[in-house]
C-alpha cells in the first residue's frame, strides 16, 4: 500500500482525520473501480464492494476494523464457469508509525508465533492510509482461491475427466468382488 494514488480505489485518510472510532465510514467503489478490481484480481465481475469501518487513533498509528461486503463473480478452476459470491467478512488492520515494510517481511521470514493483534499490522506512510486499498487487500484475501461451480465434478464426468475416485491408485480394485470362501 504504498502508492497511496496508484490504487484503483483509493479513498486516503490523512492521520489528523483518524478520530476516536465512534464515527462509521463508509467506502463503496464506483462501477469503474468495481471494473479495474476485477481485472486486478481476475474476476469475472466485482459488482459491488463495500465497507463500513470505524478508525480508531492510537498512540503508534490507528486501527481500522470493519466489515467489507461485495458480490462478485470468479471462474470455477475446473470448469472455467461463473461461480458467483457474495462475502460479508468483518476484518482489523492496524498501521503503525515507524514500522518498515522491510520489517514486516522480516518477521514473517521468522518463526514466531503472532496474536490476533499481530496480525495484518502494516506500516502508516506519511502519516496517511488509505482505506480505499485496505478495502482492495482485504477483498484479495478472502476470494476462495479455488472456486467450483456446484455442477462441476459432473461436468468434468461428461467430458470425461476421471475423478480422484476413479483415477487413484485402488480404482482397479473397485471393480472386484470379493468371493465367498468355503463354498
Amino acid at each position: 500500500m504504498s502508492a497511496l494514488s496508484s490504487s484503483e480505489f483509493s479513498r486516503p485518510l490523512r492521520a489528523n482525520e483518524f478520530g476516536d472510532g465512534s464515527r462509521e465510514r463508509v467506502v463503496s467503489a464506483t462501477a469503474e473501480e468495481c471494473a479495474a478490481l476485477a481485472r486486478r484480481f481476475s474476476l469475472r465481475a466485482l459488482d459491488r464492494l463495500e465497507a463500513r469501518l470505524h478508525v480508531i487513533q492510537e498512540a503508534a498509528g490507528c486501527r481500522v476494523t470493519g466489515t467489507l461486503t461485495a458480490d462478485l463473480v470468479q471462474a470455477c478452476v475446473a470448469t472455467g464457469e461463473d461461480v458467483p459470491a457474495h462475502l460479508d467478512v468483518p476484518f482489523t488492520v492496524r498501521f503503525m508509525r515507524g514500522l518498515d515494510t522491510g520489517d514486516v517481511a522480516e518477521a514473517a521470514e521468522d518463526e514466531i508465533e503472532l496474536s490476533d493483534e499481530d496480525c495484518d499490522l502494516l506500516p502508516l506512510e506519511n502519516e496517511r492510509i488509505d482505506l480505499g486499498e485496505t478495502v482492495a487487500q482485504t477483498l484479495a484475501l478472502n476470494l476462495d482461491p479455488y472456486p467450483r461451480a456446484p455442477d462441476a465434478d459432473a461436468t468434468l464426468r461428461k467430458m470425461g475427466v476421471l475423478s480422484e475416485e476413479d483415477a487413484g491408485p485402488f480404482a482397479a480394485l473397485k471393480g472386484l468382488k470379493l468371493g465367498k470362501s468355503g463354498d
